[in-house]
């Protein structure tokens, strides 16, 4: 069951920050006790949940930039601009504030992980036994749904951030040609 919600998924795990993807998947049947749970196995599958959520909406309010030094720099994005630990030089962190694109990428980012989580077979196993039935329906219907649904919001509101650990692709491809033009 898990394996077919993952193949459904593929396209929308993307959206996903890896880390926290890769931390849940990990920890998941640990904590599940493969989907063998007690109280103390569901209280701590709950709190990865959590975790987890947070960590895809938190991703959602994050940007960088290419500093004066030329280094990467992060910061969360606020109504005025981004907001770093550091000293911002004589980048202007005003054109990163916060904007409504923001709220609907990190709504549908919980959607596709709540979608993940719901279909995994421990999860399932755990907190609801008695939905196997019922869950390969939804294994079938809903990854297609939340593609479709998040496919059409992230079309319509592209993501211009560049949240923790993603490098920017235009500087990539800019950094890519300056390289391969002749000296």
């Amino acid at each position: 069951m898990a394996n077919k919600s993952l193949t459904g998924l593929e396209s929308l795990i993307k959206l996903l920050p890896t880390g926290t993807l890769f931390i849940y998947l990990l920890l998941n049947p640990i904590l599940t006790n493969d989907g063998e749970c007690s109280t103390v196995n569901k209280v701590m599958s709950s709190i990865l949940v959590a975790l987890c959520s947070f960590s895809c909406v938190f991703s959602c309010f994050t940007d960088s930039f290419k500093g004066v030094d030329g280094s990467r720099k992060f910061g969360i994005v606020t109504k005025k601009g981004l907001w770093t630990y550091g000293e911002p030089g004589t980048v202007d962190l005003s054109k990163y504030k916060l904007r409504i694109a923001d709220f609907v990428h990190a709504v549908f980012v919980l959607a596709v992980f709540g979608t993940l989580v719901l279909l995994d077979a421990n999860t399932a196993n755990c907190f609801y036994p008695r939905f196997r039935e019922t869950q390969k329906t939804l294994v079938m219907a809903l990854p297609p749904v939340v593609g479709v649904a998040s496919a059409s919001i992230f079309a319509l509101f592209p993501s211009k951030r560049n949240g923790l650990g993603y490098a920017p692709a235009n500087e990539e491809v800019e950094e890519t040609k300056k390289d391969s033009l002749p000296a």
